[in-house]
């Protein structure tokens, strides 16, 4: 893992628990085949997962508690 990418990629997502699980999901889906959002010569699945999130390519979105909720009842 390139520590340059994680830097940025945590600027854009500071939750470092949500940072890791959207590039994790990210690099699997590379790793079965998903076509990278980006030209890069990168191999790395996770680098490339990072260099996505640095571009503003790959965003996340925390539930709402009320949705939270619902969903759980």
């Amino acid at each position: 893992m390139n520590d340059k990418y994680l830097k940025i990629a945590l600027e854009k997502i500071p939750d470092k628990r949500a940072l890791i699980h959207l590039a994790s999901k990210r690099a699997k889906e590379l790793a079965k085949g998903e076509r990278p959002l980006l030209r890069t010569e990168e191999v790395n699945h996770l680098n490339v997962a990072l260099l996505e999130i640095s571009e503003g390519l790959l965003t996340y979105e925390l539930p709402i508690e009320d949705d939270f909720d619902d969903f759980l009842s």
